[in-house]
């Protein structure tokens, strides 16, 4: 999360002179911590001009995407901070995208139940041993094989990472003006309609739409052509704002559905064998452990049928 902070305060003040300041850290801290971000996206964030620093393309679509989420983020913390952690505290890992565009959201429900727990959250995105780190408990994306092959864990399943096609209503409607609205979410879209749409491709996933169209028995010559973009955020950013048409997990873009600024075009999702996990040691969990159980449990039911109805 230090990372997430300094690129965005340098992001906001163009400079990571001020950002040091901002941050009460050194200018070499605060490009250390940079550099381990764009080392994880594996992308440039920012270039070096004449009259300092200056965010790259990409940098700009990644700076829009979690902006929101570091105020929410900020916002829960202090709230927590002003309980002291006199109930305890939850040490989580979790994979970042589902940290800041479907957990952080959703925590302070959890701080208004539980206001006397505290919650710290660092990012991680591959198995480990428990017993060597201090975490209580993770967040996963990965395979139920990976799951297996993970020691000495106790594993929750929460939900597939299964993708949903997804644009802004103003590309709908200027492409097909008489397409069939189905809900607020939702218009309906046949696979042929799809391809007369711009696709937005993940560079981490190139085959995904071939493999989407494929699973339509749609044989799309341009499947593979479009703008990339790196990461879910950027992707969910760049449609929209009508660039095109994005596969996406609808977890990530409840917010965008909700405000009708991303609408799903096609109800059948692509299935992933990628799910996301709640797991922890094998060791019976504590009181604080269990009662987050059982309420991101109740959060991803609740998801469900947000789903099931609105699509």
């Amino acid at each position: 999360m230090q990372s997430l902070l300094c690129f965005e305060s340098a992001a906001k003040h163009a400079s990571y002179t001020h950002a040091a300041l901002e941050l009460s850290m050194t200018q070499s801290a605060v490009s250390r911590q940079i550099q381990q971000l764009e080392e994880f996206l594996d992308i440039q964030l920012f270039t070096r001009t004449r009259h300092g620093m200056e965010l790259t393309i990409a940098g700009t679509q990644y700076y829009t995407a979690i902006k929101p989420y570091l105020l929410g983020l900020e916002k829960s913390t202090q709230e927590v901070m002003a309980h002291k952690g006199l109930g305890g505290t939850l040490k989580l890992g979790v994979v970042p995208t589902f940290a800041t565009r479907w957990l952080l959201p959703k925590l302070h429900g959890f701080n208004m139940r539980y206001p006397e727990i505290t919650i710290h959250l660092e990012t991680s995105t591959k198995p480990f041993l428990f017993n060597d780190h201090m975490f209580d408990a993770a967040i996963y994306a990965g395979t139920e094989q990976q799951i297996e092959h993970w020691p000495s864990i106790q594993a929750y399943f929460l939900m597939h990472e299964d993708v949903i096609a997804v644009c802004s209503p103003s590309l709908i409607l200027k492409h097909f003006p008489n397409a069939e609205k189905l809900t607020p979410y939702s218009y309906h879209l046949n696979p042929e309609q799809i391809t007369q749409l711009p696709l937005l491709q993940q560079t981490t996933r190139p085959t995904i739409w071939q493999e989407w169209f494929q699973a339509h028995q749609i044989d799309h010559p341009k499947a593979d052509e479009g703008q990339r973009h790196e990461l879910f955020s950027m992707l969910a950013v760049a449609a929209s704002h009508s660039m095109g048409v994005a596969l996406i997990p609808q977890m990530l873009i409840e917010q965008e559905l909700k405000n009708q600024t991303l609408v799903i075009t096609s109800s059948s999702p692509l299935p992933s064998n990628r799910a996301y996990y709640l797991v922890h040691s094998s060791q019976a969990p504590s009181t604080i452990l269990s009662k987050f159980v059982d309420w991101i449990q109740h959060e991803v039911k609740m998801i469900s049928n947000f789903t099931s109805v609105d699509t």
